[in-house]
């Protein structure tokens, strides 16, 4: 049966765009708005805070890894704010490698940041399906998988792309699986930590094309109907159809992405019974048609 978590990260398609060792000293802020590419950070020594728009101030201290899957506005900064007005002092040492904060004195704080990119152009639905913050702790596999994509991202080796995709693969899966239970944000996460929904989520992915109904999925995940509907709501974030219906919708343009079938076999499989039904539900759910859709894509 597919596993839910490796399928929507597969389906992201990342890639790594960059990559930096970061030295601080002294008092220092970054601030960063209006990115949206996914951002990730491992802390190899010291300690630091960390704001994220509309959440608490976290402290990051040696171990700590952290995700934003789509960053917008957030501010990594020394315990010590720095003076207002001052600029931030940045400067390439290396390749590779930034001093930020005092320059003339030891850096108390590295970090190993990366930013990377999602390919797939439904990539807003998939993220939607994740949660807006990952902070894990005391994860080694997490540090080292970190530092093997910093390491690729600087070498200039045959499949370097192709190497650096898998790894982001892995390192988001382990990032994502190391933040399941019951105090994740709502979202796939929280959903697999269920048993009972686990079993419906699996169905789901198992088998798109299925005439699935909430009643029938909620006999697979052994709840009552209306036990089943509130709890998916609450711990997924959306309700059974819909979270079902972004399924579909996004196996079904990387269907056409990949251009090996028509718009029949694509409806088909993904479990409509005529184009012409597919047709009006995808160009209500990404305004266009398949037809157009697969045209853009093969331009593209």
């Amino acid at each position: 049966m597919p596993d839910p978590l490796a399928q929507v990260v597969s389906l992201l398609q990342p890639n790594a765009s960059f990559s930096k060792l970061v030295l601080a000293s002294g008092a220092w802020a970054m601030r960063r708005v209006e990115d949206g590419r996914p951002f990730y950070c491992v802390v190899l020594e010291g300690s630091f805070r960390l704001s994220v728009a509309g959440r608490e101030t976290t402290t990051l201290e040696p171990g700590d890894f952290v995700l934003l899957p789509e960053s917008y506005d957030f501010t990594t900064s020394s315990h010590e704010a720095p003076s207002p007005g001052v600029p931030l002092r940045r400067t390439e040492v290396a390749p590779g490698v930034f001093r930020i904060g005092d320059p003339d004195e030891p850096p108390t704080v590295r970090m190993l940041v990366g930013h990377c990119a999602f390919g797939a152009n439904d990539a807003k639905l998939l993220v939607s399906l994740l949660p807006q913050l990952v902070h894990v702790r005391g994860q080694a596999r997490l540090t080292t998988l970190v530092e093997q994509v910093n390491g690729e991202t600087r070498a200039d080796r045959p499949g370097r792309d192709v190497v650096l995709t898998r790894l982001l693969e892995v390192l988001l899966i382990e990032a994502l699986r190391s933040s399941t239970g019951p105090t994740a944000a709502p979202g796939l996460l929280r959903g697999l930590a269920d048993d009972h929904l686990a079993v419906a989520l699996r169905r789901m992915h198992d088998r798109p094309a299925h005439g699935w109904t909430v009643v029938e999925l909620a006999r697979e995940a052994a709840l009552s109907r209306s036990t089943f509907f509130e709890r998916f709501k609450r711990e997924v974030g959306v309700a059974p159809m819909e979270y079902l219906l972004g399924w579909r919708m996004a196996l079904a343009k990387d269907l056409l992405r990949q251009g090996k079938m028509g718009v029949a076999k694509v409806a088909e499989g993904v479990g409509y019974s005529s184009a012409s039904t597919f047709s009006v539900a995808f160009a209500r759910h990404v305004g266009m048609p398949p037809v157009q859709y697969m045209r853009e894509q093969r331009a593209g």
